[in-house]
C-alpha cells in the first residue's frame, strides 16, 4: 500500500464539495437550530416528569380513597349482620306471642308495626 492513499483517511478528512460552499450563515442557523431543539427537548422532559409527578400524586389519593372505601363497607357489613342478628332475635320474640285478634293492625314485620309498636291508652301505664 503506498503511503497517504488510506481510504479512511481521506474519507474524513474530505473538504465541501467545490459547488457547496460554507456560508458563516448556515453555521449560525445551525448553532440555533441546535440550541432550540436542545430546549424543545428539555421543555418536553419537563412535561413528562410533571406529568410522571401529577399521576404519582393521583395514584396515591385514589389509595387512600380505596381504603376509606374498603373500611366503611367493612363497617356498614357489621353492622348489617348485627341488625340482621337483632332483627332475628326480636322475630323469635314476637313468634312466641302469637296475633291477638284486633289488636294487630298488620302481620308482624309485614306491616312493621304490631301490637308491642302500638301507643294506645290501652298500653299505657
Amino acid at each position: 500500500m503506498a503511503q497517504g492513499c488510506d481510504s479512511n483517511e481521506t474519507r474524513y478528512n474530505k473538504s465541501p464539495s467545490p459547488g457547496k460552499k460554507q456560508d458563516p450563515s448556515d453555521d449560525v442557523k445551525k448553532v440555533l437550530r441546535r440550541e432550540k431543539n436542545r430546549i424543545a427537548a428539555q421543555r418536553s422532559r419537563m412535561r413528562q416528569m410533571q406529568k410522571a409527578d401529577s399521576l404519582h400524586l393521583e395514584s396515591e389519593n385514589l389509595e387512600k380513597e380505596n381504603a376509606a372505601l374498603r373500611k366503611e363497607v367493612k363497617r356498614l357489613s357489621e353492622e348489617a349482620k348485627y341488625l340482621t342478628t337483632v332483627l332475628n332475635n326480636h322475630e323469635a320474640q314476637c313468634s312466641g306471642l302469637g296475633p291477638q285478634s284486633s289488636d294487630i293492625l298488620y302481620t308482624p314485620h309485614h306491616g312493621v308495626y304490631h301490637q308491642s309498636h302500638m301507643t294506645s291508652p290501652r298500653y299505657q301505664h
